[in-house]
């Protein structure tokens, strides 16, 4: 194992009524076309993983979270020492409000707008799924 390893965890939130996901502007995510991201945040040896991202998501977003496990994982090519991890989360409580190194919030339709805020080069997997919680076209 590299000694710099980084483990990098990111939060979907979804919106299940509106079928919504929320970005936020800040922190730059290497699929991002213009600064949006998904929260999240490096964790450390010996932290709690699913309070570490439940704690940074309240810090970025103002949102308490209910974490609903991973749904995707990638090592990027230009980056082998970063270990990324998407986990799909539902806002639970709170007041949307962007903070710790986030300056704009937005909820997106990520089947249609999914391709404005991220490159085409977005893993495909995880595009389709995160296309899958978008409304249906009926």
């Amino acid at each position: 194992m590299q000694e710099n390893f980084n483990i990098i965890l990111l939060g979907i939130i979804f919106d299940p009524k509106e079928k919504r996901i929320l970005i936020g502007k800040g922190n730059l995510d290497p699929y991002s076309l213009i600064g949006w991201c998904f929260p999240g945040c490096k964790i450390k040896q010996g932290e709690d993983l699913d309070k570490k991202l439940k704690e940074k998501i309240k810090e970025q977003t103002g949102y308490e979270v209910k974490n609903l496990g991973s749904i995707f994982v990638r090592i990027p090519k230009k980056e082998p020492d970063q270990f990324i991890v998407y986990f799909l989360c539902e806002s639970i409580s709170g007041k949307e409000q962007a903070g710790d190194g986030i300056k704009e919030l937005k909820w997106i339709n990520p089947k249609s707008d999914l391709e404005k805020y991220f490159t085409p080069k977005m893993n495909t997997r995880l595009k389709n799924y995160l296309k899958s919680l978008g409304p249906s076209s009926c």
